[in-house]
């Protein structure tokens, strides 16, 4: 069996639509053993590697599952629901919210999502990678350093 070095299993994971970096770090501090720096840098990089391509061709996929009858109603619902609802606030509030949004360390609301988010309310391309980056950066210093917090508390447990 191949094993992998940790440092690659970590952007691994932080590539992965679930995982991301909220799974990456604790992995990589608590089960490689990888300085929190090196945790984190490597976290980071890994779940913004799919930033640039999803928020490239969400449209373009969008648009071919919108040529057969069942994509169309689909994505016209999903495309007229979300716009109406969140449109204005999202013209007011767009970037912060979206940067806020990716930050908040919990499951579903990571760049993945962000990305999602973004291109549902169709937002530009690079506002919406400064605000996924953003968030995403937020995300793991919050991460590390509730890693770094626990591994202290239960360390001075044991």
């Amino acid at each position: 069996m191949i094993e992998l070095p940790g440092w690659m299993v970590t952007m691994f994971v932080a590539m992965s639509p679930i995982s991301e970096l909220r799974g990456a770090i604790p992995l990589a501090i608590g089960f490689y053993g990888l300085p929190p720096w090196e945790a984190y840098l490597l976290s980071v990089t890994g779940n913004l590697i799919p930033v640039i391509p999803l928020l490239l061709f969400l449209g373009p996929v969008s648009e071919l599952l919108m040529r057969h009858p069942w994509g169309h109603g689909f994505f016209t619902w999903l495309f007229s629901r979300t716009r109406r609802k969140h449109l204005q606030k999202s013209e007011t509030f767009g970037m912060l919210a979206l940067a806020i949004f990716v930050a908040i360390p919990l499951p579903m609301t990571g760049a993945w999502t962000g990305c999602l988010i973004a291109f549902l309310l169709g937002m530009r391309f690079w506002e919406s990678f400064l605000a996924v980056a953003a968030g995403v950066l937020v995300a793991g210093l919050l991460i590390t350093a509730t890693v770094i917090g626990s591994l202290t508390v239960i360390g001075s447990i044991l």
